[in-house]
């Protein structure tokens, strides 16, 4: 089986795009304005036209089987109005990912966003994790370091502000991918610098704390192939050594991960190469931030498959553990 296990629901239909819509109109008049819920009107067979022509197509075309499936990350827009605001919208957006993990069981595994809001504690993101986890069966999460959408005003994941959370992730066993959402700060592109900015960040701010330490089972996957951390290993164990910190292998990599979301064959070749194999998860995005066919190639950016299928280093087993075996002990509310 080969397990995706970065995914994000960028089709949905338009009936959430207009409720957020709405949700900006309503704090336009008034900043903060109090949400409801409200009834978001999207039916199964909307659901199923959202994914069919899409990621349902795509895993059969390319040969994956199952996606750790969670909201469309640059809609999850932590920045955006106050804590009513967020709450809403993530239960929305949370509960069409449940809907279509019980329309297509054998496809989707379930993630979700959380509510956070900046300036405001995570005892609601704490809530909405349980829900989910507890209620709809959802394996891992999204946790935003950067809710305000790229001007940093929070803490750094070494800050207490956040044991919250974590004390939460190893409750409940559940790993978090450390992914941001859409960037309003105009000295950033959202997908091309935000992103592996972030990611870069995350692992900086986990290697000068002690999360690891405090939370030994505690486990983080690092989106987009880590940022630039793989492609400067040696920046980094340098830095740690100059700090007089343990060696990363003891000191992050028993509870840091990196997936596979890297668009050409050398990235892929030089990630195996520096990166233990069982740090390594197989993922793709789809269908996400690059969508385009490599002119060089004639394949898709993000048909991510093929590189580690055509990676010459790895051996049969380190392919099976990158597809499956190590998702399964990531996601370990994974069912068999």
């Amino acid at each position: 089986m080969i397990i995706d296990c970065h995914g994000h629901y960028t089709t949905a239909p338009d009936a959430l795009g207009a409720y957020r819509e709405q949700q900006k109109s309503d704090l336009a008049a008034d900043p903060m304005f109090q949400h409801q819920k409200g009834i978001l009107t999207i039916s199964d067979d909307e659901l199923r036209e959202s994914v069919e022509g899409a990621q349902l197509r795509l895993q059969k075309e390319r040969g994956t089987d199952r996606t750790i499936f969670s909201p469309r990350a640059s809609w999850m827009g932590h920045d955006v109005g106050n804590e009513s605001t967020s709450k809403f919208w993530s239960e929305h957006c949370n509960e069409l990912i449940y809907r279509l993990t019980e329309l297509y069981p054998d496809n989707f595994i379930g993630g979700c966003q959380l509510p956070q809001t900046p300036g405001a504690g995570l005892q609601s993101s704490v809530a909405e994790l349980e829900r989910c986890v507890l209620e709809f069966d959802f394996v891992g999460f999204n946790l935003n370091l950067d809710p305000s959408g790229g001007h940093w005003t929070s803490p750094p994941l070494g800050d207490r502000y956040w044991y919250p959370i974590y004390e939460k992730m190893c409750e409940l066993d559940v790993p978090a991918m450390i992914h941001v959402s859409g960037c309003c700060n105009k000295a950033f592109h959202t997908t091309g610098s935000y992103y592996l900015s972030a990611d870069t960040v995350a692992f900086m701010q986990l290697m000068t704390s002690t999360v690891c330490q405090d939370f030994p089972d505690i486990k983080f996957i690092i989106p987009h192939g880590g940022g630039a951390v793989p492609y400067h290993w040696g920046r980094f164990r340098g830095l740690a050594d100059m700090l007089k910190l343990p060696p990363l292998s003891e000191l992050l990599m028993k509870n840091v991960f990196f997936d596979t979301c890297v668009y050409h064959q050398p990235g892929i070749d030089l990630l195996v190469d520096v990166i233990p194999v069982e740090n390594i998860l197989f993922a793709s995005e789809m269908v996400g931030a690059v969508r385009g066919i490599d002119s060089e190639t004639g394949y898709y950016f993000d048909d991510t498959k093929r590189y580690i299928d055509n990676c010459a280093a790895l051996s049969p087993a380190d392919k099976s553990a990158i597809f499956e075996g190590n998702a399964r002990r990531v996601f370990s509310r994974m069912k068999a």
